[in-house]
């Protein structure tokens, strides 16, 4: 294994110190431009990399953010790409520890304290607000709004995510919305509460289907749909279906695919995150999109402030990615044969 290179090596290459080396790698005053390219030339040809361990330990803070991720979360693999260039421009390292099925979301935070971390990025947080502000570093919870005043939050506006959903297939005529819950995932709740106060306002008693965040669970509302497809008339079902989020939604297009229903002539399905999967071809998925560049900048804004003393608690607003999973009702569809009172 080729030794790694070190400051020294770098000085010597330049034929300059080992303390102007430093002072180059770290970007501080003291420098010259001419001598300032040397010893980048000299430590690119090294292909020298500053050791962080190292830096942490001489340093009274680490600068270091530890991000607890879900290794089957969905839009967590987008939002942690995002948080890498975000933490950097404001100074920070980023380290990753992943929970699972057989991987708590203590063990994996306790992980990143044992790293050094001084400020904890818990994506979707299932621990309890009690549990996550007795951690001994400043915690934000991401994708979670927060109330509790010792933690901070950085998550899309959920109501207004849902509500742009919900009046895209208003606008495209559709009467009779459904919506396809998250269990008891995180976010869950303030989706379904959203989609109950619209239907609210329209006098309607909501239709939701139950469901979660995965795949599996889209299909299982979709088989819940159709068997209600078998004992309903066409006018009391849905032409517009909002799905929690793009994995369950592809769950439940495909078996309404294999049922034969015709996506959007039957069904008009809209998703959430706007993750990849949405946009690929086949899938062709409308979608709330959650933004991973705003709430990365927001979370890492977030750990900051905590880390200065302030809370901070933000909701970035999402916005409407329309492909072809949603269109008017057609002529002879459930919707025109029958209006009744929407359920949106």
């Amino acid at each position: 294994m080729t030794k790694r290179a070190t400051l020294a090596d770098v000085a010597a290459a330049a034929g300059v110190s080992r303390a102007l080396v430093s002072i180059v790698m770290r970007g501080a005053p003291g420098a010259s431009k001419v001598t300032r390219e040397r010893v980048l030339a000299a430590a690119a040809s090294l292909d020298y990399r500053p050791d962080t361990r190292a830096r942490l330990l001489r340093s009274a803070r680490s600068h270091l953010l530890g991000v607890v991720f879900d290794v089957d979360g969905p839009f967590h693999s987008e939002l942690v790409e995002a948080l890498y260039p975000a933490a950097a421009a404001r100074g920070f390292d980023v380290t990753l520890s992943a929970r699972g099925p057989r991987r708590d979301e203590s063990e994996a935070a306790r992980s990143l304290l044992d790293l050094g971390a001084e400020a904890l990025l818990v994506l979707a947080p299932d621990s309890t607000p009690e549990a996550l502000s007795a951690l001994p570093v400043p915690v934000v919870s991401v994708l979670q709004p927060q109330s509790d005043p010792r933690l901070s939050s950085a998550a899309t506006d959920d109501a207004a995510g849902i509500a742009l959903a919900v009046e895209h297939l208003r606008g495209l005529g559709h009467r009779r919305i459904a919506h396809v819950d998250g269990g008891r995932a995180v976010g869950s709740e303030a989706r379904r509460s959203a989609f109950a106060r619209l239907a609210a306002d329209d006098g309607a008693e909501p239709l939701v289907f139950p469901g979660g965040p995965s795949e599996t669970d889209g299909m299982g509302a979709a088989r819940t749909l159709l068997a209600l497809q078998a004992l309903s008339s066409p006018a009391e079902l849905p032409t517009g279906v909002v799905v929690f989020n793009d994995d369950a939604a592809l769950g439940f297009l495909h078996v309404l695919g294999t049922a034969g229903l015709d996506i959007p002539a039957d069904l008009s399905v809209v998703g959430y995150d706007d993750s990849r999967l949405a946009a690929l071809a086949h899938v062709s998925l409308t979608s709330v999109r959650q933004d991973p560049d705003a709430l990365a900048a927001a979370a890492v804004d977030a750990a900051a402030a905590a880390l200065d003393g302030r809370r901070a608690h933000t909701l970035v607003p999402p916005s409407l990615t329309v492909r072809s999973s949603t269109g008017r009702p057609t002529a002879g569809s459930r919707e025109t044969r029958g209006r009744h009172p929407s359920g949106s």
